[in-house]
């Protein structure tokens, strides 16, 4: 029996400014490298990006990918990161049979490359790029119950040591990153945040409740604000669905002067 796939959703910033030493990560940064002293070393990672989406579950089965710089108007040196991470294409199947095994119909890519909601945060936590990985994207119907189905699915997946990583960001409002702060644009962050907190690690709601939560997290207090479109907070539903319960660990901080969130199971 395999081990217990660990699971992280992490906020992973603005672009590749937490690489460029932006003081609006650094606690971003910080918090990554504490959470990765908590991980097991990985045999493989699995990263569900907020900057993928298609119609269809799509696994990148590849054997080097290439990087996607898919940011705009940063310094040069952005574009010349490097994260020379292998693929894994024997996860990419077992990912893609056991999809489909429970009638979710998915593809294998082995052209695409890694976006950056890969290669910056774990050129962070794992510097050497020595874990092979593979990307899962988002479904572009941005449906919340279907990405929990997908999370679900890959539970029992027959893969030692693996790590998944949501990598989205609880807070992602472009405009308000880049206007003044408000009493209110403030209050709505903080509600949001505190929700979000409560349903990912509260012990004392049922799965029912935490799962019908997730779903209707357009009716949580500031949701809109936080989010104005929602593929930033829905791989945590990737994260939810495989996880099935309250997150052993919670991490609150702020990056970009906005209240954050990163979630361990």
């Amino acid at each position: 029996m395999s081990s217990k796939p660990q699971i992280l959703f992490l906020s992973h910033g603005g672009g590749p400014m937490p690489l460029l030493g932006d003081a609006g990560h650094t606690e971003m940064v910080d918090c990554l490298k504490s959470i990765t002293s908590l991980l097991r070393k990985p045999s493989a990672i699995v990263v569900v990006s907020a900057h993928w989406e298609e119609k269809l579950p799509t696994i990148t089965a590849g054997e080097s990918p290439s990087l996607i710089y898919d940011y705009y108007g940063f310094p040069e040196e952005s574009y010349s990161i490097t994260y020379p991470c292998k693929g894994e294409a024997l996860l990419a199947n077992k990912i893609h049979e056991k999809l489909e095994r429970v009638g979710i119909a998915c593809n294998l890519d082995k052209q695409r490359g890694f976006d950056h909601g890969l290669f910056i945060p774990l050129k962070i936590m794992y510097p050497d790029a020595d874990i092979p990985c593979i990307q899962l994207s988002l479904l572009n119907n941005l449906s919340p119950a279907e990405h929990i189905s997908i999370g679900q699915a890959l539970q029992g997946l027959d893969y030692e040591d693996l790590l998944l990583i949501g990598s989205g960001f609880s807070f992602h409002n472009m405009k308000a990153f880049f206007t003044p702060e408000t009493t209110e644009s403030k209050d709505l962050n903080e509600a949001f945040e505190s929700w979000l907190l409560d349903t990912c690690s509260n012990t004392n709601i049922s799965e029912e409740e935490r799962k019908q939560r997730l779903c209707e997290w357009v009716k949580a207090p500031g949701a809109r604000f936080c989010h104005p479109r929602e593929e930033h907070l829905l791989p945590l539903h990737v994260c939810y669905g495989l996880a099935g319960g309250a997150c052993a660990e919670s991490f609150e901080l702020k990056i970009l002067n906005k209240k954050s969130s990163m979630y361990l199971w």
